[in-house]
């Protein structure tokens, strides 16, 4: 679980640190409180920045010195039992960018070559597990107290002075070249990604705490933001494809185009369309081909045919996160949970950015989507209904927010659920599981118009002529503005990151992944 400090509401103002050694919070401050912060003055000085990103790498990595480390237990301060130094409970920050890179680098590496000497996760004895638990909670404190000092000047080295903008993936890649010991490096991600999600040392976390700084930054978050809104590696090809032939195949999605309208169809039909690394990166190359085609003015989302015996033939919108992908360790915290939040979704909320800010229209360049709900719409395939702008669903389908179930954050409906059904029902979904009938009369709170099966399709082309009016994108724009303005979602994704990172590697989520997998035929919540 983690600290009371890393759970602080990001409404609330915080307190800044009164002194360099004490712990920030998850996010480092909440968007309140940094903007309080930077009024009244840092509370502790910056320091000057390398003189080049390699400058910072070369002398952090140079003060990882080849001690030897002959026994695990010596952590935080406790003695040795062979009589090898304690690590240090504090690094010692001062303040300066290359200096306390330096020591955090030392830290992490003894820290890592504590944790070599135990064994792997899974065979570890319970006081094996409490000292390797103690090791990483020390560097973890390390990183926060690091980032409380540089995050934006970490940021500005990996974004020469934000005059580039890389993804979730590549910041953290380049961070753990530049920044050594701040989030996991190419080798700790590959030994994690080959592990099942109750084996994993919980690196996830790491990098939570990383960009949780920086989307704590009203500086960095706020460039970070932005920059996930820009199409993903990839679109522009897939767009000329688009445009010759009106029809993109991808392997977990189809996009097609009927006049305006864009209609994706999620093709996931082996696991009820449920969510996995796979799907989110077609779904965001799909969402971006339609923003970029001047001929779409309006997106429709929807469930392909399943395979699933239970619904074998029949559309399904989306059962949710693959639980079983999660229990297997294929999950990805940054280009899912993280990414997928950043990326398609809030461009489906937000669009795209424009290459220019100041042309006319805005920013960001969005259009309105319709969603159409056959079966059910669970977890995360509910959370998409939440930035939709119109949704059209079949009789007797139901609605659903799992968390307490599933153990782990539901994404950004914990920020837009309650200003569509009101507190009461809000946490009525979200805490106890309550499910949304098309015959209950709070489904009038989150669906537009309720049909029987056989009249879906009709309704989703008539949605499209409503919404392709010239003023609709317009309006919409001014509605997400005025209903989640960037820096009410950039405090939000501050929390979310920290506290995510830890969910997925909580003892009940790890246990309710391994009882889900071990249900023949199920994959999903």
């Amino acid at each position: 679980m983690s600290s009371a400090a890393e759970h602080r509401n990001p409404s609330l103002p915080a307190k800044a640190p009164a002194a360099a050694s004490a712990a920030p919070s998850a996010s480092v401050a909440s968007a309140s409180a940094v903007s309080a912060a930077a009024s009244a003055g840092p509370a502790v000085s910056a320091g000057p920045a390398a003189s080049g990103a390699a400058a910072v790498a070369d002398v952090a990595a140079a003060s990882v010195a080849p001690a030897a480390v002959s026994d695990a237990s010596a952590v935080s301060g406790a003695p040795s039992v062979s009589g090898a130094p304690a690590l240090a409970a504090d690094p010692g920050f001062c303040g300066d960018l290359p200096a306390d890179a330096k020591s955090l680098a030392g830290h992490a590496a003894d820290a890592e070559r504590r944790l070599a000497l135990l064994p792997p996760r899974p065979d570890r004895t319970a006081s094996e597990a409490e000292r390797a638990e103690a090791l990483h909670e020390d560097c973890r404190a390390a990183r926060r107290a690091f980032l409380a000092r540089h995050a934006d000047a970490v940021y500005d080295e990996l974004t020469a002075g934000r005059t580039r903008r890389p993804r979730l993936t590549d910041l953290a890649a380049e961070a753990a070249v530049r920044f050594p010991g701040l989030v996991p490096d190419a080798s700790q991600r590959a030994e994690e990604r080959g592990r099942l999600q109750a084996h994993k040392e919980g690196r996830a976390i790491d990098q939570g705490i990383f960009f949780g700084a920086l989307l704590g930054s009203p500086t960095a978050g706020t460039h970070l933001i932005e920059s996930m809104l820009r199409p993903a590696p990839g679109s522009a090809a897939r767009l000329a494809e688009f445009r010759r032939t009106d029809r993109l195949e991808l392997p977990a999605v189809l996009l097609e185009r009927r006049g305006k309208g864009a209609h994706v169809t999620f093709r996931n039909g082996h696991c009820l369309n449920a969510e996995d690394n796979r799907l989110i990166a077609d779904l965001e190359t799909a969402v971006d081909v339609a923003l970029l085609d001047d001929r779409i003015r309006v997106g429709v989302l929807r469930g392909g045919p399943v395979t699933h015996p239970r619904h074998a033939g029949r559309r399904i919108f989306s059962a949710g996160i693959n639980l079983k992908e999660l229990h297997a360790g294929r999950i990805s915290f940054v280009e899912f949970l993280l990414g997928r939040e950043l990326g398609y979704v809030n461009k489906l909320a937000r669009g795209l950015l424009r290459e220019d800010p100041a042309a006319a229209g805005g920013a960001t360049a969005g259009k309105p989507w319709v969603g159409v709900v056959d079966g059910f719409a669970i977890g995360g395939g509910m959370q998409l209904l939440l930035v939709l702008d119109r949704v059209i669903a079949e009789e007797g389908a139901f609605l659903s927010l799992p968390a307490a179930d599933e153990g782990i954050v539901p994404g950004l409906g914990n920020l837009r659920l309650t200003r569509l059904t009101g507190a009461r029902t809000a946490r009525q979904i979200i805490l106890s599981g309550r499910r949304i009938h098309t015959s209950d009369p709070a489904a009038a709170l989150l669906v537009d118009e309720v049909l029987p099966a056989a009249a879906l399709d009709a309704a989703a082309e008539r949605a499209v002529g409503e919404l392709a009016g010239p003023a609709v994108a317009a309006n919409r724009a001014m509605l997400t503005l005025a209903e989640e303005p960037l820096e009410l979602l950039r405090g939000y994704l501050a929390e979310f990151a920290v506290v995510q990172a830890r969910r997925i590697h909580s003892p009940d989520v790890l246990a309710k992944t391994q009882r889900h997998a071990a249900r023949p035929g199920r994959s999903t919540a």
